[in-house]
């Protein structure tokens, strides 16, 4: 700011870089606070402290038991055979034909055919029936569904088919050493059966 500036109190001028009056002697108003430069950086505001909060654990997590299971089980058990019912019926009503009249006229053969198409669908249809069922989106078979269960993986995540399918062979181990694979679901922490432990999966209510 250049130029002359006049005291208030005797009029007298002064220099506008004057704190006091050269007449006077009287303090004269102080000058503007000049404005930064283009190049100087600007002071970064503060930054409120926001005080830490440790993260939220996962309250009320539940995990399918022993008995639920089972009835879960046999509602799946009942849809496969449902499902094969046809396909024996095609093939010697399920292996039912050969006990009516002692076998007549080659029912034998349909006997034995039959209840073998029929195993065989059973076999591969529990399999396929679990394995895309666990592997999907609903995360469940019909019969979990029904109790709001789902199977994860450790860390909660959809398994895939090849985990699934490792999960229902595994089950077979869990049944050939007298069921026991199954009777831990029971007594484990996290409610995990032989073939959970073996293929890494948890089953979530919820």
């Amino acid at each position: 700011m250049n130029g002359t500036f006049f005291c208030t109190k005797c009029g007298a001028p002064n220099s506008a870089q004057a704190q006091f009056c050269n007449r006077c002697g009287a303090a004269l108003s102080p000058l503007p606070t000049a404005a930064p430069s283009p190049g100087s950086a600007a002071a970064p505001p503060p930054v409120a402290s926001v005080p830490y909060s440790p993260p939220t654990s996962v309250v009320g997590l539940r995990y399918g038991g022993f008995w639920i299971r089972v009835v879960a089980l046999i509602i799946d058990a009942i849809i496969v055979r449902a499902l094969a019912w046809p396909i024996g019926m095609i093939f010697g009503l399920g292996g039912l034909a050969g006990t009516l009249g002692g076998f007549p006229h080659g029912a034998m053969g349909l006997h034995l055919l039959g209840g073998g198409v029929v195993a065989t669908v059973i076999v591969f249809g529990s399999w396929l029936y679990e394995a895309f069922m666990l592997s999907s989106p609903y995360q469940a078979t019909l019969g979990k569904m029904i109790f709001g269960m789902k199977v994860t993986d450790l860390n909660g995540n959809r398994i895939s088919f090849g985990r699934a399918t490792g999960r229902h062979f595994a089950k077979w181990l869990s049944g050939m050493i007298l069921g026991i694979g199954f009777i831990m679901v029971g007594f484990t922490e996290r409610k995990q059966g032989l073939h959970d432990m073996l293929a890494g999966t948890l089953v979530r209510i919820g």
